[in-house]
């Protein structure tokens, strides 16, 4: 046998690629197998101290390699809920957040409080911690009613009560009794100035049903928001059983719902308005004819201007300028009259009372977006009044018209014909707002005893402007939400037309006449006295309406929940 066929390998002999060369010696025996291409080359130590000779297994890819010392793994926990308390919660240091060993107590509301105050304690309170709705059967199905269309229902429902004027916190309070009167739990209603959206979620582990509705179109008639207020009621009553459809045939017939007065009251209400808001500032018969002819005037440009398609900005520049221009006119005839009562009483017509007291409302109760729009809604149309009353007093001045700034510091006190003045302006204002007629009577008595309070208190207790306006808002609040909760109904219709006598007509028109003399500085003196009586009629009322609810039973929920702030965080 040859050198190369000693040094050929035998078949029993061949080693993987990755085997040790010829030469090394290796730790274990050299016996004959199959290696992997990955397996240790022969001849590396691999053995550490303790251990025994290694094994051919199987092992994964992100195993730990041979050598490093791994920490010790904690003992293999079963797959739990994900509210379960972290690994560092400890029982004898249990933060206030967990469920005492009491329980949380259950909230229960009494089923003969008012349906308003029921909705906005719930709404207040946390997700999981308001209680279920009890079933209802107001369907044939037994399956229930489809949830897409109550989710409309509501919005429809919410649309009508913002277009009216509502404020955003009694929209989401109808809303979301309007959803758990047909069963439907974990909804969430939302209400802005434009947009309103209701999300409803059946459980945690299904999609949530979301629908929204845009609110492009307002109109003041309380005559219908009475009727949505009482279709409301009585789907939140569980003796009246409503369907569904029956409950969308009511809502139709609202809709269709004609006017209570016609457009002939309405115009002759708004000279009554003009004409009694003339007689507060001093104002004679006279006075009182031609503010009501001036305001009336306007009332009419501005119909003719709505029905061209003008933007109610529009519509308020005009409105402002007859009432303006007839006392120019006065005084330009000199005639024995105050040109200030006219133009004052022809400006009480026009102020944005009712959006003041919505904007500084929905503030109040944390509806920001929806208030900064309701109240840049008030500034526009406060500039729109601004530039038509602007426009007719620069004529005159230019004119020769001899008006006099300092009337303002004159004070007329007549109690008995004030008194009536304010009872017409709030009864022509109630007329204004489309109210119903059998509230006509109520919120003109109110609007009467608001001007007898700010009387006593500005005239013969010498107690400042603002502080009156503020206390008689308040009285106006409070009685008006009394009022309101007495008959299960809205409370805008018992406040806004009641509010009509402290509006700061006269503050305005003084600011204005002074800016058109070029004095810009007394004008903008007396403009901030107007804007601080207007802040404090909306605070007023809003204050009032807060603390005639502390005379209502609400059930245990009797502390309402806010937003909890404390030096800005």
């Amino acid at each position: 046998m040859t050198d190369a066929e000693d040094r050929k390998p035998q078949p029993d002999e061949a080693r993987s690629a990755f085997s040790a060369p010829v030469g090394l010696t290796a730790t274990a025996d050299t016996e004959s197998s199959t290696t992997s291409e990955f397996a240790v080359p022969e001849g590396l130590a691999l053995m550490s101290a303790g251990r025994g000779p290694a094994e051919s297994e199987t092992t994964s890819e992100f195993a730990l390699p041979q050598g490093l010392d791994a920490p010790p793994q904690p003992p293999a926990e079963t797959e739990g809920s994900a509210f379960n308390p972290p690994r560092t919660y400890q029982a004898k240091q249990a933060p206030s957040a967990f469920t005492p060993p009491s329980g949380v107590p259950a909230v229960a509301l009494h089923r003969d409080a008012p349906w308003q105050d029921r909705m906005r304690t719930m709404l207040r309170m946390p997700v999981t911690e308001r209680p279920a709705p009890e079933l209802v059967h107001r369907h044939d199905d037994e399956t229930g009613p489809a949830v897409p269309r109550v989710l409309d229902l509501t919005l429809r429902i919410g649309e009508l009560l913002l277009a009216g004027g509502e404020g955003a916190e009694d929209v989401e309070g109808a809303m979301f009794a309007v959803c758990r009167s047909y069963g439907l739990d974990r909804c969430e209603p939302t209400a802005t100035f434009t947009l309103l959206s209701i999300s409803h979620q059946p459980s945690l582990v299904e999609d949530p049903v979301t629908a929204s509705r845009t609110v492009r179109r307002r109109g003041t008639d309380y005559t219908r928001l009475a009727a949505v207020y009482q279709l409301v009621d009585d789907l939140s009553d569980e003796e009246t059983h409503i369907s569904l459809e029956e409950a969308y045939r009511r809502l139709a017939e609202i809709r269709r719902n004609r006017h209570p007065y016609p457009i002939w009251v309405l115009n002759a209400a708004s000279g009554l308005l003009a004409g009694s808001a003339s007689v507060l500032v001093g104002g004679g018969v006279l006075v009182f004819v031609a503010a009501a002819m001036g305001a009336m005037l306007g009332d009419r440009l501005a119909w003719k201007c709505a029905d061209r398609g003008l933007p109610e900005f529009y519509q308020f520049t005009v409105a402002a300028m007859p009432p303006a221009a007839i006392g120019v006119a006065l005084t330009l005839a000199h005639a024995d009259v105050k040109a200030s009562a006219v133009i004052t009483g022809g400006l009480f017509a026009l102020l944005p009372g009712r959006a003041l007291v919505a904007g500084v409302q929905d503030g109040l109760t944390g509806f920001y977006i929806t208030a900064a729009a309701r109240l840049l809604e008030v500034l526009y149309f406060f500039t729109a009044i601004v530039i038509g009353v602007l426009v007719a007093l620069y004529f005159g001045v230019q004119l020769g018209a001899q008006l006099n700034p300092d009337a303002a510091l004159i004070l007329t006190e007549r109690p008995l014909w004030q008194i009536a003045a304010s009872l017409g302006l709030s009864l022509a204002f109630a007329v204004l707002l489309q109210q119903e007629r059998s509230t006509v009577l109520l919120v003109t008595l109110n609007g009467g005893v608001a001007w007898v309070v700010y009387g006593a208190m500005a005239y013969a207790g010498n107690i400042s402007p603002v502080a009156s306006t503020a206390a008689a808002a308040g009285l106006v609040g409070l009685f008006g939400q009394l009022l309101a909760r007495y008959r299960f109904a809205s409370a805008l219709p018992y406040t806004t037309a009641a509010i009509g006598p402290l509006l700061p007509g006269s503050a305005t028109y003084f600011g204005l006449l002074a800016i058109a003399q070029n004095e810009v500085d007394a004008g903008l003196v007396s403009l901030s006295k107007a804007v601080a009586l207007a802040m404090a009629i909306a605070i007023g009322v809003n204050l009032g309406s807060e603390i005639s609810r502390l005379f209502l039973r609400i059930g245990s929920a009797e502390k309402r929940r806010a937003a909890k702030r404390t030096r800005g965080f």
